[in-house]
């Protein structure tokens, strides 16, 4: 009667399989479900072992890169900044490494940002009034973009002795561009003063690191672009190519005058030259004919005579070769053809009728 119920109600059967026959008391031939095998207790602990085991063999090594330095510390504390290169520590967590860029350089931008689009570096096309717009010293506002570049000297002091270095150094360059910039004209921040305010800026900021024992130091300040605002750009820009003009015709004049300055000197102390060896030409000749004056003056005392006949005959013995051809005559004889005679001939008298 019982196994006709069974029967009928499957519902209640399945329950009782699924409860393990439970107040079926083992009766009407029915057997357990099959219980799965235990591990043994050793098993777990093992599991556990290796574990622990690969844990501590992947924690108790690290590489340093050659652009980086790895500060150590066991429960908090440093205990050594390790070199580039293959390292070993405690596992577990004991030790524990914080990696420091220190020999990459790297940059904070003010004014524009860049952006790396398909392995290229570009300017992104956000604007940053906030940071570049500046009152010069003559009340006029310029729009100034810049790049400081640094680089990690020190890594525990870039660690430990502040919480943000890196926001730390960019108040610090703004607030002194911002003051270099304030100092000085503003034609001059556009032109001429642009090297020497980012010399100013960069020591000025290291030096204010230094005083925050920061750990980083300032490679370089390179301003990037220095332009009016855009209201007034096109009368600054007239403003500029009127003073590059100017910068020009001054050029081109210093260089005139620096062609023709040598040239007038050269001339001068030319003609200096000249007139100098002419004087002494001169000096020496007459101091020459005045020796041979007194000379022949001497001998003409000695002898009179001797020395007029002399003297004549080396005039004659100069003059003589120069004159050519030389005609004596009498003073009584008729010259060959006397109609040629022009010397004395007379103009002929003109008759009046």
């Amino acid at each position: 009667m019982a196994s006709s119920k069974q029967t009928d109600n499957p519902v209640a059967e399945m329950l009782t399989r699924l409860n393990g026959g439970a107040g079926s008391g083992g009766g009407g031939g029915r057997k357990r479900p099959s219980q799965r095998p235990k591990l043994p207790p050793i098993v777990p602990v093992v599991l556990i072992a290796l574990g622990l085991l690969l844990w501590g063999l992947m924690s108790s090594w690290y590489t340093v890169q050659p652009e980086e330095r790895a500060v150590v510390k066991r429960f908090g504390e440093v205990i050594k900044i390790a070199d580039p290169g293959l390292h070993f520590k405690i596992p577990f967590g004991i030790d524990q490494t914080q990696f420091v860029a220190t020999e990459r350089v790297l940059k904070q931008e003010f004014g524009f940002r860049t952006a790396r689009i398909a392995e290229r570096t570009e300017y992104s096309g956000q604007d940053f009034p906030d940071e570049s717009l500046m009152l010069s010293g003559d009340l006029n506002i310029i729009d100034v973009e810049w790049v400081v570049q640094y680089r990690i000297a020190d890594p525990m002091k870039f660690l430990y002795s502040m919480r943000e270095p890196t926001g730390t150094l960019r108040d610090i360059s703004e607030s002194v561009m911002r003051r270099a910039v304030g100092n000085r004209l503003g034609s001059e921040v556009l032109t001429t003063g642009r090297v020497e305010i980012s010399n100013v800026v960069r020591e000025e900021t290291q030096k204010a690191m230094d005083l925050y024992e920061t750990g980083i130091q300032v490679v370089t300040v390179e301003l990037q672009d220095v332009v009016p605002p855009q209201a007034v750009q096109p009368a600054f820009n007239e403003v500029n190519e009127a003073r590059q003009e100017r910068e020009r015709m001054i050029n081109e004049a210093t260089k005139r005058a620096n062609q023709e300055i040598p040239r007038a000197r050269g001339n001068a102390n030319r003609v200096i030259s000249q007139a100098e060896g002419y004087a002494t030409e001169r000096v020496n000749q007459a101091r020459g004919e005045t020796a041979r004056f007194r000379s022949i003056l001497g001998e003409y005392r000695a002898a009179p005579e001797v020395t007029r006949t002399r003297m004549y005959l080396e005039a004659i013995n100069e003059v003589l070769p120069k004159v050519g051809s030389v005609l004596v005559v009498q003073d009584d004889q008729v010259p060959p053809l006397p109609l040629l005679n022009l010397r004395d001939a007379k103009p002929p008298v003109r008759q009046e009728n």
